[in-house]
């Protein structure tokens, strides 16, 4: 599989987002680690993950320590995966989320996470979501304690604006490493915030890359041209929209979900679609919708 750079890291190009693993209609653990592992087997080398991403209360933690146990019982070389995790935003089980930002929080819940992980230095943490309570320069200011402290190897933000990702690039005195915001045909609002990584040298990672849980089976339907494209080349729409984010720019590394094998097998694939100018031309019309 194709490689990216994500702050001092090389990935893959396409990352396994395992949040469906772990919450509402959330697979049993035969067939996550399954899923898991066909993401390796494909070269899949970067999971995505966060401390809130489970279903029950007392929960928290679930897809940690799910990846965790998974890499683990994985018989190939891990040595190459990162899990990146998050932290900032919580679901105490009855479907609600909350920030917090406080930065002695954040810093405890890096702790855990490492833990829970059985690591001693987590590879990529990023805030998870801005708590409008706490001054941003504060919330990201505990990352960069974290970085030099070890507690993370590299630190990344989440659902940020433009003004915040220059602000915690300022922040982490330059080491900020990814940003991770929606983007997806559906959701083409934080297009800026990708150029701007794209100038700035920072990984942009699109969640919901497919359109969200319960819509990345329709991309195709609900925006043609991907379809029109998919069906000239033979491939699946999935494919040809993560080819698409891909060739916007070198930085762009979608993490799409999936809780089963064809899935993430499928998603995979993508980073070997190379799309003309002409195919970009078509896909690039709903940037401008």
């Amino acid at each position: 599989m194709k490689r990216r750079e994500l702050g001092q890291t090389v990935v893959s190009a396409i990352g396994l987002g395992a949040m469906p693993m772990s919450i509402e209609g959330r697979p049993d653990e035969a067939r996550s680690f399954a899923t898991i592992h066909a993401a390796l087997d494909a070269g899949v080398t970067l999971i995505d993950t966060a401390d809130a991403y489970h279903l029950n209360p007392g929960e928290a933690g679930h897809n940690e320590q799910l990846i965790a146990r998974a890499v683990a019982a994985y018989p190939g070389d891990t040595d190459a995966v990162l899990i990146a995790t998050k932290a900032g935003s919580l679901r105490p089980g009855d479907g609600t989320w909350y920030q917090n930002g406080d930065p002695a929080y954040l810093k405890e819940a890096a702790k855990a996470s490492a833990q829970r992980m059985g690591v001693d230095s987590i590879g990529l943490l990023q805030y998870h979501r801005p708590d409008p309570r706490v001054p941003y320069a504060d919330s990201v200011g505990a990352f960069a304690e974290l970085l030099d402290e070890g507690v993370i190897r590299q630190a990344g933000i989440s659902n940020a604006n433009p003004d915040q990702i220059r602000e915690a690039h300022d922040v982490l005195g330059g080491r900020l490493a990814s940003v991770q915001n929606q983007f997806s045909p559906a959701f083409v609002t934080s297009y800026p915030e990708l150029e701007l990584c794209a100038a700035m040298g920072i990984a942009f990672l699109p969640w919901s890359p497919l359109g969200g849980i319960g819509k990345a089976g329709d991309v195709g339907t609900r925006f043609a041209p991907f379809q029109q494209v998919a069906d000239a080349r033979g491939v699946s729409a999935q494919q040809v929209v993560l080819a698409w984010e891909l060739a916007l720019a070198d930085v762009v590394i979608p993490i799409p979900g999936a809780s089963r094998p064809s899935s993430i097998l499928d998603s995979a694939a993508a980073a070997e679609l190379e799309l003309s100018e002409d195919d970009m031309a078509l896909l690039g019309s709903v940037l401008q919708d």
